[in-house]
């Protein structure tokens, strides 16, 4: 059914039904490991590296990846360096009312619509479990105290977790595990593969790309059917070269670009293998959408956004439309339907309120996990004011994975690799950094609004119109089709 005819269906719906469907509308000396996270987004991007020491590989031949052809589809990769390429699952594309007719399109709309239903609503092995990596997490790896802007991508942490505990064991595997509220191996494969593909979009409209990688060292031994598995349930491939060759480094560099769709071109530059390289464990994830409904330019203003250090002049998005209106007794929020892929949520903390006390308030997850059934809310008429920006940070994971408990695979005397290797002997994780990237204006994830100081408190709104201004500090979460927080952040100075 064409979209005009699901709208003339519902006949005199008021707004905000048609705001909760919009989602679905069409329109060498010590062995060891490092790993270098990297995230992005406006569209939205993340990456994590790693790093191992391995022993020799025999030269097995490539898997056939073309299993059942009509259904998946796989990486293309130049070279001769896969030794496994994972296959993905082919979506239903998006149709093109312009070339097909009624009848056509109606059949493709509808195989279309299932498809992204389907894989939005798998329900995870343990969703509390997740839940609880993310609170636990959002005030170890968004540090805001000295006033700089922040952000993360919590869903690419916990699946390069995942990875990582499928190529360590024992107690390191123990500890990885108990970091991501699990207790074993095959159902942290489940669950990092539903997460995997409830994120999974490749419609021809609409992008949200979860890719992993293995990159190994060609004077090395390790465990093929590991390999095998990180392909079959992480849809991971593994690739082989030699380390410290220019070829071998670009073909590397290739693969980040074509996952992350190019946004972190720059950063990914100046990435290389050098030849005491021994794996690189590489895990992206790629977000591309506009806005259900879009902004227009022209309404933007410029005012003073108050920063920790003082105003700042900037470029604001504005817009003025019905919609729903959440409050606490410590912030109120709103959040924004983005074209068939998830919402994003603006989240302003009371003037007395600072956010580094929200990140450590369960609140914030209980709001995205609530959503519509979030008991204070109105719906009403709400006079949006957002600033532009595109932020970036830089995070060191060490200390943060250490406080969930992750402290043997930074130990030679106690790490456990023997998942991956018969001689895991002195390797250990060395390196753990994740760097993260959000841009939002008129043309990708953004936003409009008017600025406001005002305190919003326990109490209801009074009026039928409130005006929601984001000029003072304030937190964002990116949710998928899932409701699932991708990327969660705080923009302290949009400018900066």
């Amino acid at each position: 059914m064409k979209i005009d005819k699901i709208v003339d269906a519902i006949g005199q719906a008021d707004d905000e039904m048609v705001e909760k469907t919009e989602t679905y509308r069409k329109p060498k000396s010590k062995r060891r490991w490092g790993w270098l996270p990297l995230t992005a987004l406006g569209t939205a991007a993340a990456l994590a590296l790693g790093i191992f020491i391995l022993p020799l590989f025999s030269g097995e031949q490539l898997l056939d990846p073309s299993k059942n052809s009509t259904e998946y589809k796989s990486q293309v990769v130049k070279g001769d360096y896969p030794i496994i390429l994972a296959t993905y699952p082919l979506m239903a594309q998006y149709p093109d009312a312009n070339k097909l007719a009624s009848e056509e399109y109606d059949a493709a709309f509808d195989t279309w619509w299932q498809d992204r239903r389907i894989s939005a609503s798998t329900e995870l092995v343990d969703e509390n479990a997740w839940e609880e990596f993310v609170q636990s997490t959002l005030p170890l790896f968004l540090d805001t105290s000295k006033g700089q802007n922040a952000v993360y991508s919590p869903i690419n942490i916990y699946l390069a977790l995942a990875m990582l505990a499928e190529v360590a064991d024992g107690d390191s595997r123990a500890q990885i595990l108990a970091a991501m509220g699990l207790d074993n191996i095959n159902t942290a494969a489940k669950q990092a593969g539903i997460l995997w593909q409830k994120h999974y979009i490749d419609d021809g409209a609409s992008k949200s790309i979860l890719a992993n990688s293995f990159w190994l060292a060609d004077d090395f031994v390790y465990k093929k059917e590991t390999l095998e598995r990180l392909a079959e349930m992480y849809f991971a491939s593994s690739f082989q070269g030699e380390m410290g060759s220019e070829d071998y480094t670009n073909a590397l560099r290739n693969w980040l670009n074509e996952q992350t769709g190019g946004l972190l071109e720059e950063s990914i530059e100046g990435i290389e293998f050098d030849t005491d390289t021994i794996m690189a464990l590489a895990s992206t994830i790629y977000f591309q959408s506009r806005w259900a409904d879009e902004f227009v330019s022209e309404n933007n203003v410029e005012q003073i956004f108050h920063t920790p250090k003082g105003g700042v002049l900037t470029e604001f998005m504005t817009q003025s439309r019905t919609s729903t209106y959440y409050w606490h007794d410590k912030f109120s929020a709103i959040s924004k339907n983005l074209n068939d892929m998830g919402n994003i949520w603006f989240i302003l903390p009371d003037e007395d309120v600072s956010t580094s006390e929200l990140l450590n308030d369960d609140a914030i997850m209980e709001l995205v996990k609530a959503d519509y059934d979030y008991p204070n809310q109105k719906y009403l008429i709400v006079n949006l004011s957002l600033p532009k920006f595109d932020i970036s940070s830089d995070i060191d994971l060490t200390d943060g994975l250490k406080a969930l408990g992750i402290t043997d695979i930074f130990n030679v005397a106690k790490s456990d690799f023997s998942a991956l290797t018969e001689n895991a002997n002195g390797i250990i994780l060395t390196k753990a950094d994740h760097a993260a990237r959000v841009t939002v204006d008129e043309e990708g994830v953004k936003a409009a609004a008017y600025t406001v100081l005002m305190k919003c408190g326990s109490a209801a709104p009074p009026d039928e119109k409130i005006d929601f201004v984001l000029d003072r500090p304030f937190i964002f979460v990116i949710t998928g089709n899932s409701g699932l927080p991708l990327f969660v952040g705080v923009v302290n100075n949009p400018a900066a």
